[in-house]
């Protein structure tokens, strides 16, 4: 390790400083292949226990906000990041070798997400109000009045993760769609980046005290391994837990967190490969511009993106030969980029030698390796569809620029091989919308996909995710630990509510969202009717 140029840093806990007394961890310049920044402490248990504490402690006000004062504090954060973006992503470019114009984007994204919530705050469709009169005079029975809302669940437990030093991290979907709901947010911080996670975070607690509210509804947490984040989990004040990461990791965590007395919910994201199916009707078009989006989709940011593709059906015949070798073509003049971490550089080398040891398995194209040590270059394999549907490990995802092409027979092959696939983030069909005689085989391989996959994308690449009303970065396991979620866009503020509903509550004693006169100026349903929230500022 360096030699300390500079004060150590520390987890932030209700907006304080709190050195930790389980060692010590610096970030590692990936580019240069060396250790960087300052020394953060790390904190033991107990320490962990203070920040699941405060959280506990602001959960009660902090809940009963009104709408207008969560959504301002949620501006303020966003601003105050943007303000500071130069040093934040200045500072991720260090930590994770990832390029300018990428950090810069997730920056947008991060503070847009920010905003996008803080709009949901106002507008109040997540309170999922249902009213139901009471009729008196209903035959054979009375019908009692019913108001039901949603309620926040408590303190939510959020791991930053890896690849995502910004959009998935700190301030990210998870934390800020959890603080829309009214939850206190404990974040473990990604040893992998920690200097930028302390900049962010200095940001949100800012902007807490800004509004003063307690400064319990954010704190950071550095720690040893999986300890603390054992310890967060098993917190019995942590009700809920968003993760992006391995498999591995998210499966440890739904382990102990389903071991607790009282278990909670994990909603993790974890492994999916995304497959991509060229039907006959594309691979007859331009398989040009088929190579060179493929191209970029796996080797954009090294592969490092939950989205990447990482399985590509394509036809038999000289159609499908001729993509190949344009892949090959495309894939021969990319650069390997700078993998995240030593350790995820070693795990895709891992995983590539399984594939390529794989009987039925050849290597079909290779690019260029890029410059210093992490920096591997994209690869892709190929195999036909019997060999694959023979050996389960070939759908296994490697994690980076690493694809595998199934060459298959005809189109009414795929929808089989897409019913053998684990649950997926993404799946992709490229076809010719004008050439109906593939009109059956689609539709049952769309039947297929939609049991598969949260988002079906036809004639596009998977990276890239629009954040908004109408996005599902989620699917069955194990892209995430609960397909019925999502992590991006508004909806992702679902996870971390309840609903609860009140029979014959007095009107003096409802609470806000359920009242007669709406006093926050959600949207509702009564009796069947909705009633949206008139648009301008609400109280």
């Amino acid at each position: 390790m360096p030699t300390p140029t500079e004060p150590a840093r520390h987890s932030l806990i209700a907006g304080e400083p709190v050195p930790g007394t389980a060692g010590t961890v610096w970030a590692h310049d990936p580019v240069r292949d060396t250790p960087t920044g300052p020394e953060f402490t790390l904190l033991d248990d107990d320490q962990v226990a203070a920040a699941a504490q405060a959280a506990d402690e602001a959960f009660g006000p902090y809940r009963r906000t009104t709408p207008q004062a969560r959504a301002a504090f949620l501006e303020t954060a966003a601003d105050r990041i943007e303000a500071a973006g130069g040093e934040i992503t200045a500072t991720a470019a260090r930590e994770t070798g990832l390029a300018p114009a990428r950090l810069q984007g997730e920056l947008g994204r991060t503070v847009n997400q920010l905003r996008l919530f803080a709009r949901l705050c106002r507008t109040g469709d997540h309170h999922g109000v249902r009213i139901e009169p009471a009729l008196p005079d209903r035959a054979p029975l009375p019908r009692p009045d019913l108001r039901r809302r949603t309620l926040p669940l408590g303190p939510v437990a959020v791991f930053g993760a890896s690849n995502f030093p910004l959009a998935f991290s700190v301030a990210g979907g998870d934390t800020a769609s959890a603080l829309a709901a009214g939850c206190p947010v404990v974040v473990k911080a990604h040893n992998a980046h920690p200097a930028t996670g302390l900049l962010v975070a200095r940001e949100l607690s800012a902007a807490a005290a800004d509004h003063g509210l307690p400064a319990g509804v954010f704190s950071l947490v550095y720690g040893p391994g999986t300890a603390v984040g054992r310890s967060l989990v098993c917190d019995p004040r942590i009700k809920a837990v968003g993760f992006t990461g391995s498999r591995g990791g998210g499966t440890a965590l739904m382990a102990a967190a389903a071991a607790r007395e009282v278990p909670i919910p994990v909603y993790a994201e974890m492994s999916s490969v995304n497959p991509v199916f060229v039907l006959p009707s594309a691979a007859s078009g331009d398989r040009g511009a088929l190579a060179e989006g493929f191209t970029a989709s796996l080797n954009g940011s090294a592969g490092q993106l939950c989205t990447a593709p990482g399985l590509l059906f394509v036809p038999d015949g000289a159609d499908g030969d001729d993509l190949v070798a344009r892949i090959g073509d495309t894939l021969s003049a990319a650069d390997g980029q700078t993998m995240l971490t030593p350790s995820i550089r070693s795990a895709r080398a891992e995983g590539e030698d399984r594939l390529a040891a794989t009987a039925g398995v050849s290597r079909a194209a290779l690019g260029r390796t890029g410059a210093g040590p992490n920096a591997p270059a994209p690869a892709v394999y190929s195999t036909d569809a019997a060999t694959f549907a023979a050996t389960p490990g070939l759908a296994d995802e490697v994690f980076g620029a690493v694809c595998l092409i199934v060459r298959y027979r005809s189109a009414d092959r795929l929808p089989p091989l897409a019913h053998a696939l684990e649950g997926q983030l993404t799946a992709t069909l490229w076809l010719d919308a004008d050439a109906h005689a593939e009109d059956a085989a689609v539709a049952d391989l769309l039947e297929a996909l939609e049991l598969r996959a949260g988002r079906i994308l036809v004639n596009g690449w998977p990276t890239g995710v629009d954040v908004g009303d109408a996005m599902v970065h989620g699917g069955p396991f194990p892209a995430t630990s609960d397909g019925r979620s999502t992590s991006v866009g508004a909806a992702a503020i679902e996870r971390f509510l309840r609903p609860v509903v009140y029979q014959n509550l007095p009107e003096p004693l409802r609470p806000a969202p359920v009242r007669d006169d709406n006093p926050w100026n959600v949207t509702r349903r009564i009796d069947g009717t909705t009633t949206p929230a008139e648009r301008g500022d609400t109280a």
